[in-house]
């Protein structure tokens, strides 16, 4: 019979670790702020603690920047041409811009790009479409879409 109750003791002992991993809502809460992500800057002899403006999201609605002819010459005109994934919406774009490059969006447009057929002897296919966005930043600022 001290086998059973060894076997139960092992029972009991698991439920009672189960039991304090489970936490509430509030002290989740709590541990997610203290990980948030903080830049530390250094002004003269002092280093401060400084949020982390970058929000993480630019991964998830910009794929790459476009360079072409076209969108060398709106570089002039302070607007940069971005491709980006198809479900972002101008608010997500504006955001990631201003996050990831530390620029002021004032304006996003919006240009969905369709398929287009192609042929190549008798086969045919398509070429894939793509969303594209054209972003107007704050006159005097610049984005470094090519690093020297």
């Amino acid at each position: 019979m001290a086998i059973f109750n060894f076997l139960k003791r092992k029972r009991t002992e698991k439920k009672a670790e189960k039991t304090k991993k489970i936490e509430t809502p509030s002290q989740l809460k709590v541990e997610k702020k203290e990980e948030q992500d903080f830049k530390f800057e250094e002004k003269g002899t002092e280093i401060t603690k400084k949020k982390s403006s970058f929000s993480g999201l630019a991964w998830k609605t910009l794929k790459s920047p476009r360079i072409t002819e076209k969108a060398t010459l709106l570089t002039e005109k302070n607007q940069y041409v971005f491709k980006v994934f198809p479900a972002a919406t101008k608010k997500e774009i504006k955001k990631a811009i201003e996050d990831l490059y530390g620029v002021e969006a004032v304006s996003v447009k919006i240009i969905n790009v369709l398929p287009k057929k192609r042929r190549l002897g008798r086969i045919e296919g398509w070429r894939k479409g793509y969303k594209k966005a054209i972003v107007k930043i704050k006159e005097g600022q610049k984005i470094e879409v090519l690093p020297r």
